[in-house]
This record gives C-alpha cells, structure tokens and sequence, in this order.
C-alpha cells in the first residue's frame, strides 16, 4: 500500500496542473508519476488522480515510444469534447444525490436510507441505482476521490470529561523531564499492557506466509487454565530509548509495578546512569500505578530506601493515558512485532518483546516475573505516615517525591 503522504501530494499536484491539461498530457503526466514510484505506482496515481489504469498504463506505452513519434503523437489530440460523456454530465443529479447520502448531517437522521448500514461504495451505488442514478460502485469510488472524501475510521478524541488542570499538568512533566535531562538524570515512562492470553489464540494483523497455508489456532478463545494470562509490565528510558518488560503471571499490583521498576534500574538502569542521584517516573493516574494507591507510595519507599535514589514521580490526568511515551514507543512496538503471531507460551511473549528494534535504534529487554503479587493489600495510616513523601506546591496529589529514610 502506497504512502498516504505520497498519494495526497500527488493528488494535490494534479488538482492544480488538471485545468491546463489536454488528454495525451494528462495521461503521460500520470504515467509520468506512475514510473517515478515504482512498483504499485499504477495504482498510486489511479487512487489519487481517478484516472483509470488503462489511461495510464496507455502513457507508460507512450512515453517509451521514439522521440519521433512522439512528436507526431502530440499533434493528434482529440478534440475537445470528443469520446464518451462522463456520467457526471449525462446525469447531472448524480453527484448532489451522492453527496446528499454522505453528508455527515444525515448520518443521524432516521429517514436516510443508508442510516443503519454501512456506507460502502457497493452499498452506495444501490442506493444511487434505487434513486434512479444507475451507477457501479468502482464509479462512487471515484466520485468520492474526485469530491475529495476518503475512507476513515473512527478515531479516540473524546477523553471523557476534562481536568481543568489538564494542560498545566502537561507542561509541568515536560518542564520536568527537560531539568532531569538537562542533569542527565534517569528518567522513565511506565505503565502495564493489556493481559495476554496465553495459547495457541489469534492474533491480529497480518504475516507472511505461504498461499492457503495460514497458520492454524483456536476457533474459541476461552482461557487455557493451564497456561492462564501473562502481564506485561513495561519501563521506558526516556533519554536511552531503550526499555524493559517485565512478564508477570500473577496480578497487577502496585507491588508487581514497582519490582518491574526494581529489576530495570538492575538490569539497565544502573549501568546507563552510574552517577544517578534522582529518578522521574512517569506514570499514568490510575491502575497499579494509580495516584490514589497506598500500596504504591509504600513500594515505591521500599525502593527509595533499597537504591538511595530520589523517586520523583509525576502523573498524567485522568483520561489522558495515551499520552504516556511508553504507549507509542514501547508497546505500539511490541504490538507491531508479533503481529499474527499466537502467544502459544511465557517464554514465546518473552522472546517476542525482547526482540523488539526500531529504525531509530530501540532496545527492548524482557524477563519473566514468577513471583506471586496478592491483590487487596491493606495500607494502615501508620505506614503511610512513616512515609518521607514531600508532596509538591502544584497538584500534590499527582506530583510528589519519595525521599530514601537512611
């Protein structure tokens, strides 16, 4: 599949060279780009341009004929209005009665005919057909190329009911993470993946493989209790571009996120930053590493205590966790490399992680945490008061530091 860039910059360019161009131009223009993408260009350009990949695949012919007759060729233009009439002049109600079934006001409306099916161009041209404007679907596609819709999904905007502090949250961890950078101290994005059954269970996307030989899993996806579910628990180096993932099969406590935590700066952490005094942690508002867990605040002591590292710890504001570094430099990752591939065991989750890369250079370690985390852990008033928690003058309840007791 083309780049979309390329296809939109392409369609650009031929919006504005179109009024200037004859018929023979305008398809030796289109082979023109067609050649110049390479292979799948033919496509490219019939996408971007509506022109039909007969046209073009006729001006990649032409443009390899002599110079000569080429020439000749260019004095034998048909004349102007000459060949088949488009539909869009033959039916000059076509393109509003399209337009009236896409536009976006009659997505709501119970009267239109297309409210409670899916908009596909097949779907469209029966609809056009019924209206008495007989059109085929290849058609619609090109008329709605033409009136410049293009095909989209839904996309997550909506966050749900917005932190008035939300922005000065956001600028408070950047201003943060540029003051440990610029002291070149450690600074880490954590948060848990999604649980992972594990088995032989589908997996989404795509992988090459032979013709009619796709590779076989369960029809069901009931749990293999047996195998049960692993969850990852990641740390990302924000300044290295490296992290880790820690695999757990048993809950996703505060205790399970902060020995993840634990075993990177004893893996990796220690060794990238030696003369580390402080650590900023990043994390989201809710779940293990929640703002609200006790049970967080006293692992994340423990571990103050245990390296003689100043925990600095920040938290997005609710509903804003896809903001969160690890989300699209860690996990979108991991997610891209074991596409179509079924996380048949712990130790092939594990391997899939560890051999995450990017072009920009990513590291990804993994190990498996064995341990057992149990949930409903009660925090007394009395642990947390011995807690060295110095809560910061903006939002205490979301940016805090944890002070080593020794």
């Amino acid at each position: 599949m083309q780049d979309a860039q390329v296809i939109e910059r392409m369609r650009t360019k031929y919006r504005l060279l179109k009024p200037g161009m004859d018929e023979r131009l305008r398809r030796q223009w289109a082979a023109v780009e067609a050649r110049d993408v390479g292979w799948g260009g033919i496509t490219a350009v019939a996408q971007a341009t509506g022109i039909s990949r007969t046209t073009i695949t006729v001006g990649l012919r032409e443009l390899t004929l002599p110079e000569e007759e080429r020439v000749m060729e260019a004095h034998r233009v048909r004349r102007p209005g000459g060949g088949r009439k488009s539909l869009t002049e033959t039916d000059r109600g076509l393109l509003t009665a399209l337009e009236a079934l896409i536009e976006p006001t009659t997505r709501g409306d119970p009267q239109s005919p297309l409210r409670w099916t899916c908009k596909s161009t097949r779907n469209l041209a029966d609809e056009l057909t019924r209206q008495n404007h007989p059109v085929r679907a290849r058609t619609v596609a090109r008329l709605l190329r033409e009136a410049e819709y293009s095909l989209q999904g839904n996309r997550k905007t909506r966050e749900g009911s917005s932190h008035p502090d939300r922005n000065a949250q956001f600028e408070f961890i950047n201003t943060s993470v540029q003051r440990f950078r610029k002291r070149g101290q450690p600074v880490i994005s954590v948060d848990a993946k999604k649980k992972e059954k594990v088995g032989d269970f589908k997996n989404g996307g795509e992988e090459w493989f032979p013709q009619g030989e796709p590779e076989e899993v369960r029809v069901y996806d009931f749990l293999i209790k047996s195998l049960g579910k692993a969850t990852p628990y990641g740390v990302y180096d924000l300044l290295q571009n490296q992290g880790w993932v820690s695999v757990g099969i048993d809950h996703d406590t505060a205790q399970f996120a902060v020995n993840s935590i634990r075993r990177w700066w004893n893996e990796m952490g220690k060794h990238r930053f030696p003369h580390a005094k402080e650590l900023l942690i990043t994390a989201d508002g809710g779940g293990s590493n929640s703002h609200r867990s006790r049970l967080w605040k006293v692992s994340l002591q423990d571990l103050a205590d245990e390296l003689g590292l100043r925990l600095f710890v920040c938290h997005f504001p609710p509903g804003t966790s896809k903001w969160n570094k690890i989300e699209h430099r860690l996990f979108s990752f991991i997610t891209k490399n074991w596409r179509a591939r079924p996380l048949v065991s712990l130790e092939v989750i594990v391997n899939l992680i560890a051999s995450t890369t990017t072009r920009t250079g990513l590291i990804v370690k993994a190990a498996l945490d064995t341990s057992r985390y149990p949930a409903k852990i009660k925090v007394t008033n009395e642990q947390l008061g011995r807690l060295r928690l110095k809560r910061h003058e903006f939002h205490g309840d979301w940016n805090y530091t944890l002070l080593p007791r020794k």
